[in-house]
């Protein structure tokens, strides 16, 4: 990676779930040590694919502490409308299983209530306040305006960055990647995937114009296989080889 450009902070990998083994993503991960998977928390549809099960995640988290990997819970439906509430007891879950990030995604399409945004940001701020060690991300987009907005007039904390995703986890294609502003870190996501990561990690780093950074994808990981849809790690495995030829990070000696 030449010195001019920032380093790519995590390759987010989002939508592990019951159709892989915890253990195979401990090994991709320890192998490339940026690489966070992330997992989906929405109670009503637990077990279906993209959301992995209680018993999937707890045996996941203890991978995740085992082998120090990264680790991202991205918070969905009822988790979103606890936390912004003020409820900090999944959140404490989360970090006793290693979880390092969590993503609120606090949109309609996510099954959210988000008629009280601006009121609740309050109580996502306190939340942060009470777990220093956990990094909370919200998603940047139109819909979520009266949350961050709300959390920027008042004082973004160390510890909260944002991910910029007018798709709203729908993956659809990001026309342009904003320049990260002055405050805070923010990650990119939006129809990113295998077909497309070659051009979008050339974009993105441009516009971070030195900033260290992230990208996360979903929607392009999954596949149909003996009939099933799953989360495909052939697909993360490409896009892990395009980072490594773009000079972002390193394959292992040990794989030649």
């Amino acid at each position: 990676m030449s010195g001019t450009q920032p380093p790519l902070r995590a390759l987010g990998f989002c939508g592990a779930d019951d159709s892989v083994d915890p253990r195979l993503l401990g090994l991709i991960a320890h192998a490339y040590p940026i690489v966070e998977f992330g997992v989906l928390f929405r109670p009503d549809k637990e077990g279906q694919p993209r959301y992995a099960t209680a018993a999937w995640a707890e045996k996941f988290g203890r991978v995740v502490r085992a082998s120090k990997i990264k680790a991202a819970a991205h918070l969905c439906g009822a988790r979103v409308n606890q936390v912004l509430d003020g409820d900090s007891g999944f959140l404490s879950q989360l970090e006793s299983w290693g979880f390092g990030r969590v993503q609120i995604n606090a949109t309609a399409v996510n099954g959210v209530d988000t008629s009280k945004l601006d009121e609740q940001a309050p109580n996502l701020l306190s939340l942060a306040e009470k777990l220093p060690t956990l990094e909370f991300i919200l998603q940047k987009n139109e819909e979520t305006a009266p949350l961050w907005e709300a959390i920027l007039k008042i004082g973004i904390p160390k510890n909260m960055s944002m991910l910029v995703d007018e798709s709203k986890g729908t993956g659809v294609a990001a026309k342009s990647w904003p320049s990260p502003p002055t405050g805070y870190e923010i990650g990119y996501a939006g129809g990113i995937g295998p077909s497309n990561i070659d051009k979008v990690l050339s974009d993105v780093m441009e516009a971070a114009n030195g900033r260290s950074i992230w990208i996360d994808m979903e929607s392009s990981l999954r596949s149909t296989k003996n009939g099933k849809d799953v989360f495909d790690l052939d697909k993360c495995f490409l896009v892990i080889n395009a980072a490594c030829n773009a000079g972002h990070m390193k394959h292992p000696a040990r794989l030649g």
